[in-house]
């Protein structure tokens, strides 16, 4: 890493070390029965409510987004926790200190990874960097959506408002925070992972510090950077890619390790599915939502994790404890409830999938609670609650959204009802039959249905003792498996119906089984070391450590192809600009984007060449935030219901560069408020016969270089 991009993670990671500076006292109130006090969870809480307030306000319109505005909040958000801080207890320094160095390092090394393949191109880059630099062009919200004037935003986008937060409150430019937002998040994964793994292993009674961190670092292992068995296949000949067959099928090779294999097919492996995981998320680098809500995601699953282990406690010692010199810790499980509603909102907002997921875990713990206390009354108005906090928290989001779902589609449905089609929600097509076969399942979750049967046999053993009581980390443990198994068997019986008619149920497989694959690796972290902290060693047992140190070899070895393959085997480090390959593609436009971005203020409308998605098309809209007629059309198709909303944009995008026609173009132009023309190197190639001269008598050329030119309309 160059002494320049340290630089910059340096002040990057300044603005998160304040952050959880500030929200450390209420934060050790929310975990005050975590040994580490939630130390890491600070910064999660911070990045939330800054973020939740500058989005109300701005939403509002009582308060524009600006640096201002951040340090108004922070500042209103130091004097409530220093109110709390005289209240709360004390906490150690040394474990602050160890995730505080953690959580650097998992920021440092990242972006090391990242300066080797640092383009914010390819995928879905250009719209996630399009949303960021849109967000930070707005002064109020909903923001514009960059490649739909003169329509908001309609997607879940408050992940990329958080990353934009962080960019005005950092003082760093998008093109640089991308990336380090990407190495951050990385590093919450990692960290955050530690946290509830040594905490979960704390529950055991186990006095021994080092054994905590060792089943944190193998728990953070292993959410943050393992794969799947898939890997397997790196020891035989491979498959044609998207003609996966049986390993057994395959010729055994490991003379050619780590031959041709493809990393990729690990999260497509199943025929018309996505089943992917954070490690390849990592790599890739799209900045999605749902990357962006992982922290959140770890934070919520922390802090029911919390709500477990306050169980123990009974209503008698939490009046008892009000009434004494701690009392502020009294309304700590009523301030988890509060906060459960509100993270599900924020995590609705940045991927709607989650939200629901987690609201189904929470009824999950709530149900286990109420069982156990046999008080199913309360408990059914405290989760009535929480789905009333979540409305209301998430309401300054719904009200300017749409969402884009037509139904919940049966697979495999028979006859009689697929020529009924549909009946409410829930949608019968016809040929929609498609199942996973078994043996691609045992690749992709093989791993961790190993750690779970082992885990189910622990403990029916451990019950069959007389007298034994399960830990509160067993039953959170057993809960997590539960909502794992149904969220992967989920999308081998229903979808929900998007665009995509071949991939019908690829998103809603990819949406469920990332989270399961999350609670799944945070529960096979504390199965191990629950496991090897109680083994007896004799010949069935080295047979059993055998093969799950085979397993946790393969998931293992993942990134070590991953990274590689991604990232040129590490060869050439370019630095953390996520945009320096503009320079070398698209040269004239690279400087004329850079000026866009340094004299043009606000959002006027911007007329670029229309493309498909995944081209180089709406390059400049994305990398300005500038919006345009029209952008990437398939995510408008999207984002708007129907392919029938942005189809007639793209003739009249044509028209507005080719016709000779004054009057047309004029009232084109006044129909979508344009005031910037571009004309660059992909304008001429998409409309060859452009018609420039016309653009001369309707503005002026504010910027020129070479073939690149910028009018500004009269």
């Amino acid at each position: 890493m160059s002494l320049s991009d340290f630089y910059f993670v340096i002040q990057w990671w300044f603005v998160f070390f304040l952050i959880g500076i500030i929200f450390l006292p209420i934060t050790t109130l929310i975990f005050s029965n975590f040994f580490d006090k939630g130390y890491i969870f600070s910064k999660i809480l911070g990045m939330a409510f800054v973020s939740y307030a500058v989005f109300v306000l701005g939403t509002l319109k009582i308060l524009p987004f600006t640096f201002s505005t951040i340090f108004l909040i922070a500042s209103l958000f130091v004097a409530i926790n220093t109110f709390i801080l005289k209240k709360n207890t004390k906490s150690t320094i040394r474990i602050f200190l160890f995730e505080e160095l953690l959580f650097f390092a998992g920021i440092v090394f990242w972006s090391y990874i990242r300066g080797f393949q640092p383009d914010i191109h390819g995928l879905e880059k250009y719209m996630d960097f399009g949303f960021i630099n849109s967000i930070l062009r707005a002064d109020y919200f909903p923001p514009k959506d960059m490649w739909f004037t003169p329509f908001s935003i309609n997607y879940y986008y408050f992940g990329h408002l958080v990353t934009a937060v962080l960019t005005k409150a950092s003082m760093l430019p998008s093109n640089m925070t991308y990336n380090l937002m990407l190495a951050t998040i990385f590093a919450f994964t990692f960290t955050c992972s530690f946290s509830i793994g040594a905490n979960l292993i704390n529950q055991l009674k186990i006095q021994n510090l080092k054994v905590l961190i060792i089943g944190g670092v193998l728990t953070a292992f292993l959410v943050s950077m393992a794969g799947n068995l898939h890997t397997i296949y790196t020891f035989f000949k491979p498959y044609t890619n998207e003609n996966p067959v049986p390993v057994w099928q395959l010729a055994f090779s490991p003379n050619t390790l780590p031959n041709n294999y493809w990393y990729p097919n690990a999260t497509r492996f199943i025929h018309n599915t996505i089943h992917e995981f954070p490690m390849y998320s990592f790599v890739v680098s799209d900045l999605h939502g749902h990357v962006i809500d992982i922290p959140f995601v770890l934070m919520t699953i922390a802090v029911l994790l919390s709500l477990i282990f306050n169980f123990q406690f009974s209503i008698f010692n939490q009046i008892k404890n009000y009434k004494n010199k701690n009392s502020f810790q009294i309304s700590n499980f009523k301030f988890q409830i509060l906060l459960i509603s509100f993270l599900l909102a924020i995590m609705y907002m940045t991927n709607a999938w989650d939200g629901i997921i987690y609201g189904l875990l929470t009824l999950f713990i709530f149900f286990y609670l109420a069982h156990r206390s046999k008080n199913y009354t309360l408990y059914a108005i405290r989760y009535t609650l929480i789905l009333a906090g979540f409305f209301l928290f998430s309401l300054p989001f719904s009200l300017h959204f749409k969402p884009f779902v037509s139904g919940i589609g049966v697979l495999c449905a028979p006859n009689f009802l697929t020529d009924i089609g549909k009946i409410g929600p829930f949608l019968f097509e016809k040929d929609h039959c498609q199942h996973s076969p078994w043996w691609q399942m045992l690749i992709l979750y093989g791993f961790f249905c190993f750690w779970a049967v082992s885990f189910l046999i622990f403990i029916w053993k451990k019950l069959k003792t007389k007298h034994y009581t399960l830990y509160a980390s067993d039953v959170f443990v057993l809960l997590l498996i539960l909502l794992s198994a149904v969220l992967i068997i989920l999308p081998e019986f229903i979808y929900v119906k998007d665009i995509y008619p071949a991939h019908y149920r690829a998103n809603t497989m990819f949406k469920l089984v990332y989270q399961s694959f999350m609670m799944l690796s945070l529960s096979s972290g504390y199965i191990i070391l629950r496991i090897v902290l109680s083994i007896r060693y004799y010949v069935r047992t080295t047979c059993y450590i055998l093969l799950a140190t085979i397993l946790v070899l393969l998931v293992s070895i993942y990134p070590y192809f991953a990274i590689n393959s991604y990232y040129g085997n590490l060869q050439t480090y370019y630095g953390l600009d996520g945009t320096a390959y503009l320079k070398k593609q698209y040269p004239t436009d690279y400087n004329a984007i850079g000026w866009l971005n340094k004299n043009i203020k606000g959002q006027p409308v911007i007329l670029e060449a229309q493309g498909d998605s995944y081209t180089d098309y709406a390059r400049v809209s994305s990398n300005t935030g500038l919006p345009t007629v029209l952008g990437w059309t398939v995510h408008e198709w999207l984002w708007r219901g129907t392919y029938d909303i942005p189809a007639p944009r793209i003739n009249e995008v044509k028209m507005l560069y080719e016709t000779s026609d004054l009057t047309s173009t004029k009232q084109l132009m006044d129909k979508y408020k344009i005031s910037l023309i571009f004309i660059g190197d992909l304008e001429r190639q998409k409309y060859p016969n452009l018609n420039i001269k016309k653009f001369d008598r309707l503005g002026k050329i504010i910027y020129q270089n070479n073939q690149t030119k910028i009018y500004q309309v009269y």
